[in-house]
């Protein structure tokens, strides 16, 4: 049986319907899974992210709530660097990459017999639990800034959530949320650990697609962390289990106007300190004052020798019109990626005979809105 794990205190915790964090305040991970990668049933199974079956905490197959999602594509570019391939992660139901934290983290609610959740989002994790809850036949009660891109909150709605809308910050919302956890079951992508087992699916696909072998480097936005420590957690079990011979760099990237974790970064601080949001950023999704799991994400960084860097508005709208006239239409918190590889190679980080993976992590249908005025200008 899993069970909530403090790395803090070293205490354990069933999972249950209302506790999501340690009585030290700290985040809570997972106790130690048997995880395995029998490769060649692997390659005979189904192409989605249950495929990996045998390193995911669901122990009942008959709990899992799915669309069939995972596996999205990897395509090469026509860079002149290196060899650059874009990991499509926003081919998914609801259009963005948290359906793989979804999945998991409903399938342990359906496997512990929940039946009442709530979640605050600034838009792509809310539609994705809002949609995978539908799956479960769960209620689901999300909350979000009033300032998220009406797309996204329409999607929310559509599902069938509950949709409470919070003046001012994001962390605002995240404030406002906390006030239904004492009762309800909190399916947050930042806090619950079973989010983090489904975004480390990423790794796994990446490695198979590439013949079970580990790029050089992967480039990610980077807010609260869901997919870079994804990445992390999910390329140190395959490099355990003897799958892959090398953990990749994880190079993140934050926009300037809340970059925390650049600033620790750059800066070279021993942890990562609260940074208030400068400017309103079109990259909404990616915006965190201070990550819930900051320790963790300087452990991937240190350990992987990553780096960070930061983008201006400029420069994400450069993103955005790059992507799009190589038929790849994205969200702008996505398209960061594209001059953060700019500045990866610009500082040397990235070598001609590197093999590097940028992840796309949400449509852009999902913020039309935002793309009208961008294209009006």
């Amino acid at each position: 049986m899993v069970n909530y794990l403090c790395h803090v205190c070293d205490k354990t915790f069933p999972v249950d319907t209302t506790r999501y964090k340690c009585e030290c305040e700290n985040p809570l991970d997972l106790t130690q899974l048997k995880i395995s990668f029998p490769l060649e049933e692997i390659a005979r199974r189904d192409n989605n992210l249950w495929r990996y079956r045998e390193a995911l905490p669901i122990a009942s197959e008959a709990s899992i709530v799915s669309f069939n999602e995972g596996m999205t594509p990897l395509v090469p570019t026509s860079s002149s660097v290196c060899d650059h391939r874009l990991k499509l992660d926003f081919v998914f139901p609801t259009g963005s990459y948290k359906d793989r934290g979804a999945s998991i983290l409903l399938s342990k609610a359906q496997e512990v017999g929940i039946r009442e959740i709530v979640e605050d989002s600034s838009g792509n994790a809310g539609a994705a639990i809002a949609a995978y809850s539908a799956r479960a036949g769960i209620d689901c009660t999300i909350y979000c800034p009033s300032s998220t891109s009406t797309g996204k909150l329409t999607q929310i709605s559509m599902y069938g959530a509950k949709l409470k809308l919070i003046e001012g910050s994001r962390t605002d919302t995240t404030q406002a949320v906390l006030q239904a956890t004492g009762t309800t079951f909190y399916a947050s992508h930042n806090w619950n650990p079973f989010f983090l087992e489904g975004t480390k699916t990423i790794a796994f696909e990446i490695a198979e697609q590439l013949g079970w072998k580990a790029p050089d480097g992967v480039i990610c936005p980077v807010g609260f962390g869901s997919i870079y420590l994804g990445l992390y957690i999910g390329f140190n079990q395959l490099y355990d289990q003897g799958v892959i011979t090398k953990i990749p760099r994880l190079l993140g990237v934050q926009s300037a106007a809340c970059c925390p974790i650049y600033q620790a970064y750059h800066y070279n601080q021993p942890q990562i300190e609260k940074t208030t949001l400068g400017y309103d950023t079109l990259a909404e999704g990616i915006v965190s004052e201070l990550p819930i799991r900051s320790q963790m994400i300087m452990e991937a960084m240190n350990s992987t020798d990553g780096e960070f860097t930061i983008v201006s508005e400029e420069e994400i709208e450069d993103g955005i019109k790059i992507l799009a006239r190589q038929g790849i239409y994205v969200e702008p918190t996505s398209a960061v990626v594209v001059k953060a590889f700019d500045h990866f190679v610009q500082t040397r980080t990235i070598r001609h005979d590197d093999l590097i993976v940028s992840i796309l992590t949400g449509s852009g249908l999902k913020a039309t809105d935002k793309l009208t005025e961008i294209l009006s200008m």
